[in-house]
């Protein structure tokens, strides 16, 4: 669990809530149906028209990576690859067969598979990193759907604004109807620019520094492979791969 988002977006919703009561408005008066529809209808109309099927449904799947992110620990990866060099060291290459199925990464699975059967350094290399190109291209279009998000809010929170004041306009010779119309008006706008800035464009960043983070522990981990392939010493591969652990 990532306590840093959960706290951090507290911590948002809280200041502006409290500056809201504070001030002695009512928390109730931000809560508006329809200024919501308006802002969150037209910017997930706006993404979908933007996205691919698999690319928007993907981006919202990587929503749980902001506060479960994927196990990134290199240090880890680090240690398989050594046990995995001395393994291979004393026994060949071959000796590292049964260890295939044990990997639930796919990734690694894929890799050990290919070092097994003996495939050429740089084949090995061309072959992951090519894999790896894939992923993070994918992953990073998946997460731009809460950067275009971030675009699109808040201009749909001013479309909202001003739908509110063309019926506020409409309504003058009836002032019992005034309030509502004003009260879309601004509130849409505050969700514009308050879901943009507070949640779409910080998930944003935060999927593309996850994503980022699971292509340095890949290229680690191929990194890692190669020396294997290439029969080097495991303090060698060792004293080679330290810089990935900054």
């Amino acid at each position: 669990m990532d306590y840093i988002s959960i706290i951090g977006l507290t911590i948002g919703m809280a200041a502006i809530l409290g500056g809201q009561a504070l001030e002695g408005g009512h928390v109730g008066s931000l809560l508006q149906l329809t200024a919501f529809l308006i802002v969150i209808g037209g910017t997930l109309g706006a993404v979908m028209l933007q996205s691919s099927l698999r690319v928007f449904m993907d981006g919202l799947g990587m929503l749980k990576w902001v506060f479960s992110p994927p196990r990134h620990v290199p240090a880890d990866i680090l240690t398989l690859l050594l046990q995995w060099s001395q393994t291979a060291r004393r026994g060949g290459l071959l000796a590292l067969e049964p260890m295939i199925d044990e990997q639930q990464d796919l990734f690694q699975r894929r890799g050990l598979q290919m070092l097994v059967d003996g495939a050429e350094p740089d084949v090995l290399r061309d072959t992951l990193e090519l894999e790896l190109s894939a992923f993070e291209h994918h992953h990073l279009e998946a997460s731009k759907i809460w950067m275009a998000a971030g675009g699109y809010a808040p201009t749909i929170g001013i479309l909202g604004a001003v739908m509110g004041l063309i019926h506020v306009m409409e309504n003058l010779s009836d002032p019992s109807k005034l309030g509502a119309g004003i009260a879309v008006a601004f509130v849409a706008t505050i969700y514009g620019v308050g879901g943009a800035n507070l949640v779409f464009l910080p998930i944003a960043s935060k999927l593309k520094y996850l994503v980022n983070k699971q292509v340095s522990q890949r290229e680690l981990f191929i990194e890692g492979l190669v020396c294997i392939a290439n029969g080097e010493n495991p303090r060698i591969i060792e004293a080679k791969l330290q810089g990935y652990l900054v």
